[in-house]
């Protein structure tokens, strides 16, 4: 049996020609209009794909709507791995591939090379431009960098290219690529290994990148920073923006599960606290001021690299992250939440008028999703009658079960290297004894991971191997995040709507990661350049939305593509007449 998404590295080869030739001569055709002048890529960490429609009535017209109304929406889009983290999802929306071949199989892996867990992006050998601007483990709300054993980052560790990576090539290094965001991770992985990226740095304040970029800071970097722009927040606070009867969760203010992080407190209004506070940059994050800072500095980028400028098409990538720190602390239905989201269409619609300016909107073609969903809290589907809880393995009798393996295969060492969910390591010493049948042994683990309490599957890494699993959509999904050389030896899926809450410490009232549909819907919208109004709802991939954009440029896809271009956006155009970067 052939791991899913195989056999469609082939056909979305076949698929791209096919649609740059049926659509017929008016579809590739060259006109005044050109190409594109800019692609901006907007991803939204931790939007569910229902959220925006939950509150369209309250949107602006600017926004959201802007989207919804004038766009190509896919109402039924989904990420097809398995654990759909931060930098799995990123990535995969980069380099239209899944995990398992574009190698970021979570935020965090362990490398048996080095024998020690890795945090996806960093790499030693490319320091951060500002000193000290590394992670401040007192402030962070983000426990998966506290692994990281260098401040350095780079996109190294992304084996395939990007979209951004093969405009750069088509364009002869002319297009410019930019990603920005408040996590790394964010930016890192859609600028790609040809771009820029930037980041916010908690320690700072700023906004910093590595010497993977740069060898310095660009003169208005440094000018951007200079004006402390974290500082406009200090001594205010997080306030409701409409009156608290017009809210769905109006009267839900404060309930026991959502988290008081360095006494941001459960209720409104949210106080940041002075700039000198010990956790007044991680609390920006927490709020729409974080994505109000990416804004502005997305503005900067704009106007400074002169993005959008000539006949040469660019690409910018936006990632906002605040919907996903506000969904991890409150959760997705919760008034934080809810407000979160009107106000990230204030962002949005002035994000779109800024690029409407400098640009035209009709010069920018923009595709909006999100690199995971999210699921609901416990505590709130309890109240609703649905089941739901709590994952906690530190309560398995796992010694127990240690125990029975060991004497099975006759082992008297460590079994177990480490545990980052979802994979289990098994220890080096047991995979190099040779008396060992290493499939015999990664089943015997399944079977009593099998038999913990919250979990629904477990996978062997030598089921994956062969492709010898039942055709299901979790299994898929997880043979889809499968990687040799950085995946464990199993892979644990909790039921649906379980999961762990205590990361490091830090207890979350909701955390995403899994399979299921609330972790994989996510938003998928095309719109601007002139495209025509149209809704999808087949279901889609995420996969789609590298090569999809690479047709549309007619540019080569990125190279581990296993997407398909999707018709309609290809479709939408036809009527304006689209001609590609390859054209010129």
């Amino acid at each position: 049996m052939l791991i899913p998404g195989s056999s469609r590295a082939v056909f979305s080869g076949l698929a791209l020609f096919a649609i740059a030739t049926c659509l017929g001569p008016q579809a590739v055709a060259k006109d005044e209009s050109g190409p594109p002048r800019l692609v901006l890529q907007i991803t939204i960490d931790q939007l569910r794909g229902d959220l925006p429609y939950r509150y369209y009535d309250r949107l602006g017209e600017d926004g959201f709507r802007f989207l919804l109304d004038q766009g190509v929406v896919y109402r039924n889009a989904h990420h097809a791995h398995a654990n759909t983290e931060t930098i799995v999802g990123h990535t995969t929306l980069a380099t239209g591939t899944y995990p398992s071949i574009h190698g970021m199989v979570g935020n965090l892996w362990f490398d048996r090379e080095t024998g020690q867990t890795m945090y996806n992006i960093e790499d030693a050998r490319y320091k951060l431009l500002t000193a000290g601007a590394d992670v401040d483990d007192s402030a962070e709300i983000d426990p998966t960098q506290r692994a990281a054993r260098s401040e350095g980052r780079s996109p190294s560790a992304i084996l395939t290219t990007t979209f951004g990576d093969e405009l750069r090539s088509a364009t002869g290094g002319r297009g410019k690529v930019f990603g920005v965001s408040v996590k790394d991770r964010g930016a890192v992985s859609m600028a790609g290994h040809a771009g820029k990226a930037f980041w916010f740095s908690k320690a700072s304040g700023e906004f910093v990148t590595s010497n993977y970029y740069y060898e310095r800071y660009p003169a208005w970097v440094n000018a951007f920073n200079a004006k402390r722009p974290a500082e406009r927040f200090s001594g205010k606070s997080w306030s409701l923006l409409h009156g608290r009867d017009s809210y769905m969760f109006g009267a839900s203010d404060d309930r026991p599960w959502e988290t008081d992080v360095g006494g941001f407190g459960r209720v409104f209004p949210h106080a940041y606290g002075p700039s000198d506070g010990k956790y007044f940059t991680t609390l920006l994050t927490l709020s729409p001021a974080g994505d109000e800072l990416v804004l502005d500095f997305a503005r900067e980028v704009l106007v400074e690299e002169q993005l959008g400028k000539d006949e040469t098409t660019d690409f910018l990538s936006v990632s906002f992250s605040s919907t996903d720190y506000v969904g991890h602390i409150f959760g997705p239905s919760s008034l934080e939440a809810e407000d979160n989201i009107l106000q990230l269409d204030r962002t949005l619609a002035a994000l779109f008028a800024f690029v409407d300016e400098q640009v035209g909107l009709d010069n920018t073609l923009i595709v909006l999703s999100a690199d995971h969903g999210g699921p609901d809290t416990p505590g709130y589907l309890n109240s609703l009658g649905i089941p739901a809880g709590y994952v906690d393995p530190d309560s398995w009798d796992r010694e127990a079960a240690i125990d029975r393996v060991r004497a099975q295969f006759g082992i008297n060492g460590k079994l177990i290297e480490t545990y980052d969910h979802p994979y289990v390591y098994l220890s080096d010493d047991v995979l190099d004894d040779e008396r060992i049948d290493i499939e015999a042994l990664e089943n015997a683990v399944v079977e009593e991971l099998s038999a913990f309490p919250g979990v629904s599957l477990a996978v062997s890494s030598s089921a994956l191997a062969r492709g010898d699993f039942p055709d299901t959509d979790p299994y898929r999904a997880v043979a889809n995040n499968y990687h040799n050389k950085r995946s464990g030896n199993v892979y644990i899926v909790f039921e649906p709507n379980w999961f762990i809450n205590d990361f490091d410490g830090l207890t979350v009232a909701a955390t995403h990661g899994s399979p299921w549909g609330y972790d994989t819907f996510v938003p998928l919208i095309f719109a601007g350049a002139r495209l025509q109004p149209r809704t999808v709802v087949r279901r889609v991939h995420t996969v789609d939305v590298a090569p999809t954009l690479s047709a549309y440029l007619r540019i080569r896809p990125p190279s581990g593509s296993v997407g398909d271009p999707l018709v309609e956006v290809l479709e939408a155009a036809s009527s304006q007449t689209i001609s590609g970067v390859a054209d010129r």
